[in-house]
């Protein structure tokens, strides 16, 4: 008896870890999507060639999701790989911008979109890394405490060189 309790006690808080780690993951993604959103909005300010406006205009297009908030996760799934691509296309075209033409004001913007969706990225991509932890336990498995959520998938784009500005936060430098 006192075994079958503690095991319901430990299967209801791990449904109820899982479920927060869905809510994180569902909240990283749009700090993500914003993040991402803002930096295209802040390449459109920049007067460039049309690679770069296209790029940037193809990038708003694919962070417009239509869908309705139910089925905003099915949306999600299938889009990631088109986010992905359109978004790393827009990271080539900005890596090959000369940033001492732009206004200052204009550079410091893009900068700081930059910095921002690469921040995001990876706290998106912590939240995936720990609610896919927590689903790959046994316990979680044959309880099938993850019901119906769809398993979230990692956003993989390539991260701009950001400035240095004189130390590293991995404690490799300085």
């Amino acid at each position: 008896m006192l075994v079958a309790a503690a095991g319901a006690v430990g299967a209801m808080r791990a449904a109820t870890r899982l479920d927060r780690l869905h809510v994180r993951t569902d909240a990283a993604w749009a700090a993500l999507d914003a993040a991402l959103g803002s930096r295209a909005r802040a390449v459109m300010g920049v007067e460039g060639s049309a690679a770069l406006r296209c790029a940037a205009n193809a990038a708003l297009l694919a962070g417009l999701d239509p869908a309705l908030p139910t089925a905003g996760r099915r949306a999600h799934r299938a889009g990631v790989a088109v986010r992905e691509d359109v978004e790393n296309e827009l990271g080539r075209v900005l890596s090959v911008l000369d940033r001492r033409g732009l206004e200052s004001g204009c550079a410091d913007r893009l900068a700081d979109a930059e910095q921002r969706a690469v921040i995001a990225r990876r706290v998106y991509n912590d939240a995936v890394r720990d609610t896919l932890a927590l689903r790959s336990h046994r316990t979680v498995r044959w309880l099938r405490l993850a019901g119906t959520a769809p398993l979230p998938r990692y956003f993989e784009i390539a991260e701009p060189m950001l400035p240095s500005y004189g130390f590293e936060l991995d404690g490799a430098g300085a």
